[in-house]
């Protein structure tokens, strides 16, 4: 989730319904010293949500040290990343990559135990290359002292592609002893429930289908009081983007106009519960500056009738 579950994201999306958690995207932790202000930075926390700090590397000592300060800096969660599975991690041995070393795997996971005071957690993809390992994977990191552990059931080199096998987190909650969260393909409330029932699992985790609809947090939580579930319009749309747009300008370091480009990405997110997604996209992303994209998205959104957005509680059919 690199660029896009910033302070401001995270900010208004807890806004709209309870979310037991939030993350930050990962830091990285590299180049043989870490600078303690800048890790400190990164513990932006909300009121009343406690707040999970990411962080991604592979050198005990580093990692270590960087878990202990930013749970010093009053992180509620220290977590190890073990699922990113773009080229550069592969490449520097981090993320997914560290699957592959079990050795090396285990004395990270050691020494940021020894080193974390809190809590501490981790979450990894079902594999590399293949699922073979997943749960071997995920008895060494319940062995090292893990307070938790998030799961997503697809391999390394299956990216974001073909479908999330929740069998392998079933399976995972099954055989071990510690909380395990359910992660992947959960893109309604409907779904969240879905895995509840078929895995077991502890919890789930939203990323992706949470920046698609911001309302799926609420949903999840009508749907389990037994309450009709909120169901979104376009008008609703039109004032998340504006929402997210003051959000967004109020941290940024070069004044407003530097939050267009992050407000496009969350466009890139939003868009695709609309009718003709990828043609509605590009109208909207080609437009130079802050005040015409918001005037665009309040006459594209405002005008879509709820029937026509595909963010009810439950699929109608697979998402766009």
């Amino acid at each position: 989730m690199e660029g896009v579950t910033n302070a401001a994201v995270r900010e208004v999306l807890a806004s709209y319904g309870p979310v037991g958690l939030v993350c930050t995207e990962f830091v990285r932790i590299s180049g043989g010293r870490i600078s303690h202000s800048y890790l400190k930075r990164q513990v932006e926390k909300l009121p009343g949500v406690a707040l999970s700090v990411q962080v991604m590397g592979n050198d005990p000592e580093l990692m270590g040290e960087a878990g202990a300060v930013v749970a010093r800096a009053g992180a509620d969660v220290v977590d190890l990343n073990l699922g990113c599975p773009t080229n550069a991690a592969v490449r520097k041995n981090v993320g997914a990559a560290l699957l592959k070393d079990p050795v090396l795997l285990a004395r990270l996971l050691g020494t940021m135990r020894r080193a974390v005071p809190g809590l501490l957690s981790a979450k990894l993809r079902a594999g590399f290359d293949t699922t073979d390992d997943a749960l071997n994977n995920a008895r060494l990191v319940e062995d090292s002292g893990i307070d938790y552990l998030a799961v997503h059931p697809r391999r390394r080199v299956d990216h974001y592609r073909g479908s999330a096998d929740w069998g392998i987190v079933a399976l995972i909650r099954r055989e071990l002893s510690i909380p395990v969260v359910g992660n992947g393909d959960i893109w309604y409330a409907g779904s969240a429930l879905r895995m509840f029932e078929q895995t077991n699992c502890d919890a789930v985790m939203l990323g992706r289908p949470a920046l698609r609809n911001p309302w799926i947090f609420r949903q999840l939580s009508e749907l389990l009081a037994g309450r009709e579930p909120f169901r979104p319009s376009g008008v609703d749309l039109a004032l998340h983007v504006r929402r997210l747009s003051r959000a967004l300008s109020a941290r940024a370091d070069d004044g407003p106009s530097s939050a267009l480009g992050p407000l496009k990405e969350q466009l890139g997110y939003l868009c695709r519960s609309v009718p003709d997604a990828a043609s509605f996209q590009r109208r909207l992303q080609r437009l130079p500056t802050l005040a015409l994209l918001l005037e665009a998205s309040d006459e594209a959104f405002g005008a879509l009738p709820v029937e026509r957005l595909d963010l009810a509680a439950l699929p109608s059919g697979p998402p766009q």
